[in-house]
């Protein structure tokens, strides 16, 4: 989708950057680049130095930043919905009401951008973007350094330490998907996805995992 919409929008100084949070290495996030064949610019954190710079927890989450380098609209999910929470776990299938509606979400947000790259519409004001920035705890700024270090050690052949050092990153910043599933596939692949993380989105309750932007 993102490509089509940068096709679209390319002539009106519009780019996309989409970054791909890596820890494993670049060689595991390369082909998923390549598949993708795009013509707008892609890179690869492989020490989630974006989380770090914007806490992000999530994808997909964007940020919009205008001509001048300015933040127009803090981190927010970029499309998507917590409508996967209802889908049958055996198939892997959602009902064609709850595909409609995430579809119908992710085409809301994109009309969003379109209507911002056109009109400015959606920006946010300075004072509004300061205050709706994620806050950087002490306990976020030592979660994302331990989660380094635990990828250090890991790939250093101390994964008894690393481990420990990402699961306290965990416990630090309870509300970073972004690193419990990194932390997830170093330990197992297809961990991040499996049981687990199904217990950990059961246990959110009535609290949301995508977030809806304001739009």
């Amino acid at each position: 989708m993102w490509q089509t919409l940068y096709d679209e929008l390319k002539d009106k100084g519009f780019m996309v950057v989409a970054v791909a949070e890596e820890s494993r290495g670049a060689e595991h996030a390369r082909p998923w680049v390549d598949q993708a064949k795009s013509s707008y610019w892609q890179l690869i954190d492989t020490e989630h130095r974006l989380s770090d710079l914007y806490n992000l927890v999530n994808v997909p989450q964007a940020i919009w930043i205008d001509e001048q380098g300015r933040i127009v609209r803090p981190p927010e999910t970029a499309g998507s919905t917590d409508h996967f929470r209802r889908m049958d776990l055996k198939t892997r299938t959602m009902s064609p009401q709850d595909q409609a509606k995430r579809l119908a979400a992710r085409q809301a947000y994109l009309d969003a951008i379109r209507a911002w790259v056109m009109t400015g519409a959606h920006a946010l004001p300075a004072a509004s973007v300061r205050a709706n920035l994620p806050k950087v705890t002490p306990e976020i700024a030592e979660a994302h350094a331990r989660f380094r270090l635990g990828v250090w050690l890991r790939t250093h052949g101390r994964a008894v330490e690393g481990d420990l050092q990402m699961a306290e990153a965990s416990r630090l910043h309870p509300d970073s998907w972004s690193m419990w599933r990194q932390a997830a596939d170093l330990d197992e692949v297809g961990k991040a996805s499996g049981p687990d993380f199904w217990k950990r989105v059961q246990a959110l309750g009535d609290r949301p995992y995508y977030p809806p932007p304001k739009l």
